[in-house]
């Protein structure tokens, strides 16, 4: 069999969520499969290391310009030019015109709801409300013209197949992410002083992967840790990864407290790698996000043996589980009360740490890479019989 799976962005240096979860599938397809043939689409970039080709495993670096053009013309015709029997679209989005069976992985559906559409457009990016129209006038063919819809947990899996009318199991399933192997506490002082400098990181400090999308909840954050600052009197920083402080200091100055700014450090970009050395070295993991389809920072955090704060929203308690302490992220006063509960009661802390670290090993990559495998088969057998008919 012959499998395509789109990873254009796989190749660019800066790599977030649906990039790593590509790139872990197929490191793992690697490990598992040595007998099918696959071919993986790649935009080029200056980060063409991160993947390498093995005896059944071709790397097709596309060029094609924008992302939409990528997607709905070089992608299907070279999908169509390599004989694939099955294409793999990783990234929420497919294209339009393809005979090709299509699986697609739809990470989640925000874009498309009315309760978050006025949160998520407010403060969103030039590049993300291009992102979210284009995936809006998207996804709705997408889902009809894919054999397979997949998508990340049981919750996201209920919204979609609501949202699209859709009751067939045979066509919509869930199948969870992992946790990479090196998310693990880091104990080698020499590691943790070579991350600490290189990203001039505190002696204590809480951690927030925030960014500039709004449901990362950044201004709760921001005013929880505005408020527990002045109920404790700690010392505490609040460490921040590749945001703008531009963007930051708008943030600030609307929870009304500009001088907190002295209180934050950004980190800028931080390598995957390091990330480890960083989680290992906080007090809190801050995950108070208002919309979730997964989460894979909280286990991140938990495998690296860190006490987490998260949402009862969306897919985070399913994911959590009673492995992290659970808040409304809409209220800051709650985030504020988690922090201080988890700092002062080292019994209830022990007790996430340990909670976190076996809920951790629940999720795994290989596992996901397997039940992809199961899929392509089946659906190549599904396509065979339909021929043959």
């Amino acid at each position: 069999m012959k499998i395509g799976i789109e990873g254009q962005r796989l190749f660019r240096k800066k790599k977030h969520g649906m990039d790593m979860v590509a790139l872990e599938l197929i490191k793992n397809l690697q490990l598992i499969d040595h007998k099918n043939e696959y071919f993986i689409f790649v935009k080029p970039d200056e980060d063409s290391s991160v993947l390498k080709e093995t005896s059944n495993f071709k790397i097709i670096q596309l060029e094609g310009g924008p992302y939409p053009t990528w997607e709905q013309i070089a992608l299907p015709k070279a999908a169509k030019k390599y004989g694939c029997d099955v294409l793999h679209c990783t990234s929420n989005t497919a294209p339009f015109f393809t005979n090709i069976p299509l699986i697609t992985i739809l990470h989640d559906i925000i874009y498309m709801e009315s309760s978050y559409s006025k949160i998520l457009t407010s403060s969103a990016s030039t590049y993300q409300k291009f992102g979210n129209i284009y995936r809006k006038l998207v996804v709705p063919r997408v889902v009809k013209n894919s054999k397979k819809v997949i998508t990340v947990s049981h919750f996201e899996k209920n919204r979609i197949g609501e949202f699209f009318g859709i009751d067939n199991n045979n066509k919509l399933d869930a199948i969870y992410n992992g946790v990479s192997e090196h998310f693990k506490p880091i104990a080698n002082k020499e590691e943790l002083k070579r991350v600490k400098d290189q990203y001039h990181l505190p002696d204590n400090f809480f951690f927030f992967l925030g960014n500039t999308d709004p449901k990362k909840n950044t201004k709760g954050t921001l005013k929880a840790f505005s408020d527990f600052l002045k109920q404790s009197k700690s010392n505490h920083k609040l460490v921040m990864l590749d945001y703008d402080k531009t963007e930051l200091n708008k943030l600030l100055v609307e929870i009304e407290d500009t001088n907190l700014i002295n209180h934050i450090v950004l980190t800028g970009y931080v390598v995957n790698t390091d990330l480890p050395a960083i989680y290992s070295q906080c007090d809190v993991f801050l995950y108070p996000s208002l919309r979730e389809s997964f989460g894979i920072p909280m286990l991140e955090a938990m495998a690296c043996g860190v006490p987490v704060i998260t949402s009862n929203t969306s897919s985070m308690p399913e994911v959590a589980g009673e492995a992290a302490h659970i808040i409304d992220p809409f209220n800051p006063n709650e985030i504020t009360k988690a922090i201080i509960k988890i700092l002062n009661d080292d019994v209830y802390r022990i007790s996430l740490c340990e909670k976190g670290l076996e809920r951790s090993k629940q999720f795994s990559w290989k596992q996901m890479a397997t039940d992809y495998l199961k899929l392509y088969e089946l659906i190549e057998a599904e396509h065979s019989k339909k021929i043959k008919a």
